[in-house]
Formats: structure tokens, sequence, C-alpha cells
């Protein structure tokens, strides 16, 4: 019994954690509808902040306690520069477009921080006079642990007082329920976005301060951190305070027993927690509704037809340059071709899926991983050679589309999206720690080609006819009968619906038709690498997906695979010239975003408007 009570209140003091980015990531996303992935930095920030303010003045607990403040409100002046820069041009872009500005920022904030504080962890001292421990029922408590949950009550009596008993809590709430309703009223909307954002702000800020006493100031907090927090989000419910503290006390005491009752399937059981609310409750348990839905909006996306001789043109150029290239360059260079091709592949299965379906994924890289997991457990445990486990590549990829397609498809808009993250983080889970079959995080090594595929010229031209071929089938799929039926269900959904459309199919079909093809790049990809990681199936190869789509450009079938050729090749340059890569390559991500918001395919159109 005992030991049941120390455990939870373990699993408290975690909770008062989450909860503080969470619910600052809730606020945010409840006003201004932004799912902000730089929520994670502004949290490692707080902590990397209170680092050097505790170094400074952090000898007492008043002293301490200041730091921790100071920290949080340096963070919440960093977000007001962040709103009134950056997201504040955006608003009235597609909610991919602002995930795209804010991976952005997550790549530049990574880089400043490195440049500012070094990349080895920084250990701050524990809080003077909270250092010690208590003793509850024969076992010993930290104080800090006490002291962080009674933050998070405190917190959240602040929260509560702040929206229930001042004018800006109402408008924050009417905002949450309805935008349009406010401002039709006349309310300033900017103000009132700018000041929820900096609240958000400040208290992932306050998040991260705290919790430097607990552990090191470290450059993998946000992404560690972001998918947890998101969980919590969707679990209580976007824009519920209360939803926030229940889930983070849910998913905390879950991992906190978890550890110890189911420690090897600890992290599925939180995404699964998570998959189930949005199946039975999308909203989450203390959500209510969207007022209005996307999806039965008129579509502004212009109508594409397959023929055309530019069009032509450029397919059988880029087919041209895609088999001459290799004659006219090294080793190196073909093996980043190559993985152009594959990558190519994989954003075109995920832009069949954005623009074809306008099905919105954050979680494509489940079928990409599927795909190499298929191929490099084939080798690994059934020993089959090159060819038979491509193979089973587009069979992995499509039967995880096939499972979580069924689900996924019965949702809209954001709630699809957090699904389909669900799902992706299920599989990163279940791979990351089924050591016995997977080999964990140590992964699948030896997963090399056929000695007929071995050279890297041959395996770029196996790899490219067939990555082409597929690519050429999702595009010949998109003006097929099924492709135009599914493109309406996207326009309008009630539309089609009444006219005879079975929407469900078409768009559970479209889900397995992408996740075969992204299994096929998956596939490459293993033996491509010689390895498989549970990396492959994470939320951060999803985020790569959707930078080279809409990079490229959304609204056109090139967008893609121009996103990937940019997107790899500037990686692989940056990487090679500077070690601060990310910070150039998250800076020309935000600058894109806000100059051309239709990709690098609508640069020609740009360039048009601009002659005299």
């Amino acid at each position: 019994m005992s030991f049941i009570v120390v455990q939870a209140i373990t699993g408290l003091a975690s909770a008062a954690s989450l909860f503080l980015i969470a619910v600052g990531l809730s606020i945010v996303f409840g006003v201004t509808r932004v799912v902000n992935f730089a929520h994670g930095s502004l949290y490692m920030l707080g902590a990397y902040l209170a680092f050097s303010f505790t170094a400074a003045i952090g000898d007492t607990f008043v002293g301490y306690l200041a730091a921790i403040l100071l920290a949080a409100l340096v963070v919440g002046g960093l977000g007001a520069v962040m709103e009134t820069s950056l997201l504040r041009r955006i608003y009235r872009a597609p909610e991919l477009f602002q995930l795209l500005a804010t991976f952005g920022v997550v790549l530049v904030v990574q880089d400043v921080t490195r440049l500012i504080w070094g990349a080895d962890d920084r250990f701050a001292p524990r809080m003077p006079g909270l250092d010690g421990a208590v003793d509850i029922l024969g076992h010993a408590v930290p104080e800090y642990d006490l002291f962080l949950i009674a933050v998070a009550f405190a917190v959240l009596g602040g929260l509560w007082l702040l929206f229930r008993r001042t004018r800006f809590g109402v408008l924050v709430r009417a905002a949450t329920e309805d935008r349009e309703m406010v401002a039709a009223l006349g309310i300033d909307q900017r103000w009132l976005f700018t000041a929820a954002f900096v609240l958000g702000a400040a208290l992932a800020g306050l998040g991260g301060a705290l919790q430097i006493p607990r552990q090191a100031a470290s450059l993998s907090m946000d992404l560690n951190i972001i998918v947890d927090a998101f969980v919590v989000v969707v679990v209580g419910g976007m824009g519920s305070i209360m939803g926030a503290f229940v889930a983070a006390v849910l998913i905390s005491e879950l991992l906190a027993f978890g550890v110890v009752i189911f420690p090897e399937i600890t992290l599925v059981l939180i995404f699964a927690v998570m998959a189930v609310t949005l199946v039975l409750k999308p909203s989450g348990l203390f959500g209510r509704p969207e007022f209005a839905t996307e999806e039965d909006r008129r579509n502004p996306d212009p109508l594409l037809r397959a023929g055309g001789m530019l069009n032509r043109v450029f397919w059988w150029g880029l087919l041209a340059v895609g088999l001459a290239a290799p004659l006219f360059v090294g080793d190196f260079a073909v093996v980043v071709l190559t993985e152009i091709a594959i990558l190519a592949l994989f954003a075109a299965s995920l832009h069949f899926l954005l623009w074809g379906g306008g099905l919105i994924t954050f979680g494509h890289a489940a079928y990409f991983g599927l795909g190499a997991y298929g191929s490099g457990l084939a080798v690994f445990h059934l020993s089959l050679g090159m060819a038979p486990a491509l193979l089973l590549a587009p069979l992995a990829g499509a039967a995880g589309a096939l499972l979580f397609g069924w689900f996924c498809v019965r949702l809209s808009g954001i709630y699809m999206a957090m699904l389909t993250l669900a799902f992706a983080q299920i599989a990163w889970s279940a791979a990351f720690q089924w050591v016995g079959f997977t080999g964990g995080d140590n992964g699948i090594l030896g997963v090399w080609p056929s000695a007929w595929a071995s050279d890297p010229f041959v395996f770029y031209y196996l790899a490219f006819a067939v990555c082409a071929a597929v690519i050429w089938g999702l595009r010949h799929a998109v003006f097929s009968p099924f492709g135009y039926t599914l493109r309406a269900t996207r326009d309008s959904a009630m539309r089609a619906a009444a006219i005879g459309v079975d929407v469900t199919r078409h768009r559970w079909l479209a889900f397995i038709l992408a996740g075969a093809a992204a299994g096929v790049a998956g596939g490459f990809f293993a033996f491509a690498k010689g390895s498989v990681f549970p990396e492959v199936l994470f939320v951060s190869t999803s985020v790569d997906g959707l930078v080279m789509v809409l990079l490229g450009g959304l609204q056109s079938l090139a967008g893609p695979i121009l996103g990937a050729v940019v997107f790899t090749e500037i990686e692989t340059e940056l990487t090679r010239l500077t070690e601060l890569w990310q910070l150039f390559l998250g800076l020309l991500i935000i600058a894109l975003v806000v100059v051309l918001p239709h990709g690098l395919v609508g640069l020609s159109s740009l360039l048009k408007r601009g002659r005299p």
C-alpha cells in the first residue's frame, strides 16, 4: 500500500510538469488554432534560461524561485516576438503551413541554443531549502516533488480565476468556442492572440524552468516533451484547462505504474489511450466539438488537368535528368541521389493523401517505417534476400494503413491528424520497446542489398526505376475516376455523399494506396542505409515528409518531388558546410512560408505577377 501511495506521488510530480506545458499548448491552440510545434522549444529555452539565472542569483530559495520566474517571463517575451513577427502573418494560411513555420522555429531555436549554451547537457544545483526528502509511509519522497505538485495546483487555481473572473478570460473562452463571433463583436483579435500566445509561452517556459532541479537541460528536451504534450492536450480536450490537468495526471500515473507493471509496453499504453479517446470522443474528455468544420467549405485549390505540353515536358525532363545524373557525379552524390529518389516517393505518397483526399496526417512515417521494418525483419528473422524482402515492404505499409486508416477516416481535420500521430507513435513505441523482435533502439543491422545490386550505381537505378514507377502510378490514380471521386469528397464530403459516393470507403482506399507507396519507399530506405532504427517511425520523419510536400508546393503534383530534391540537397550541403545547418534551414523554411505560401512551384506565378 505504501508503495502505491509513493508511486502515485511520483506520478503527480511528473503530472505537474506535464500540465504546465500542456495547458500552455492548449490555450494557444484553443485561441489561435495554431498547432505550435515550437512549444517544446519554448519549454527547452525555459530550462536553459533558468540554468543561467540560477547560476547568477540562485544561491537562496528566494533567489532560485526568482530565477525560475524570470526565465518564464523571458520565454513569454520571446513568445510575443514569435507571434507578432511570424505567426501573425500566417494565421489565415492552411494549418499545415503554420505547422511548417513552427517547425522552422524549432530548427532555429535548436542551433541558437547550441550556440549559446553548447551541446553538452547543463546540470543545475538543487533548489535551496527543497533539496531533501520527507518520509511518507516509510519511503523517502523528494521535497521538490511536493513543491512541484503545489505549484501545479496554484497555477490551475490561478488560471481558473483568470478565465472565470476577468474580461480577458471571458474573451479567451469565447474565442476558443467561436473566433468568428468574437471578431464580429468588434474585439481586437490581434491583441487577444498575442496575449494568449504570451501566456502559453510563459507557461511552457515555467514548465521547463521547474525541471532543472530534476533533470539536466538538454537539446533533446523539445522533441521529447512536445509529443507527450500533444497527447495530454488531445486526451483532455483542446482548449480545456481542466482537461489538460486531468489528462496530465492520467498519463503521468499511467507512466508511473506502467513502468512497474508493464515495463515493455508503457509507451504503447500512452498512445493507445490517445487513440481510444479520439475514436470514442474526438473532442477529448473535456473538449467540445468544433463549431464548424473545414471539410465542407469549398476548396480553393485550382483544378488540375492531366494533359498539357509543359506538364509532359517537365515529367519527361525529370526522368531524363534522373537517368543521366549518376553518369556525371561521384559515388557520394549517387548515394544522395538514391535517397532523393526514395524520399520523393515518400513525399508523393503523403501528397496523395493531403492534396488528393484532403486527409491531414501527422503520422505518415508509420507506413514508411512499417515498410522499412517489413524488409528489415524479413532479412533478419527469415534470412530472405533483397527482392522478396522488398516485396514485403508495400504489404507491411498497406497493412498498417488498412488498420490505422479504418479508424482515421472516421474523423476529420485536426482530430484526424492527431489520430494518425497516435497510431504512428504506437508503431514507434512497439519498435522501440519490443527489443526481442525489432532490436529496440539498437535497430536491425546488416540489411544490405543482394550482391547483384550492391554497386551504388546499380542500386540507384533499381530504386529510381521502382520509385518513379510508383510515383507515376500515384499520378495516374489522381486522374482516374477513383481520383476524381476522392477529390470530390475532399471539396465537399456532404455533397459527394448526397450523390451516392461512399466517402469513408474512398478515403480508406486512399490511405491503403498511400500506405503501400510509402512502404515501398521505406523498404528501399532500409537497404540504402543497411539498417533500420525506430527513428523511421518517429514524428520527426513525418514532419520531414510534410516539409518536403509544403516546401515544393501542395497544389501541384510536381511539388513533393521538387520539395524532396531541394530539402535533401539543402540538408546535405548545409550539413557538410556548417554545424549550424539547422539554423539556416529553419530560417529558409520560415522565409519560404512567409514569401511563398504556395511552395517553390508557386515561384513562377510570383515572378509573373512581378513583371511590368
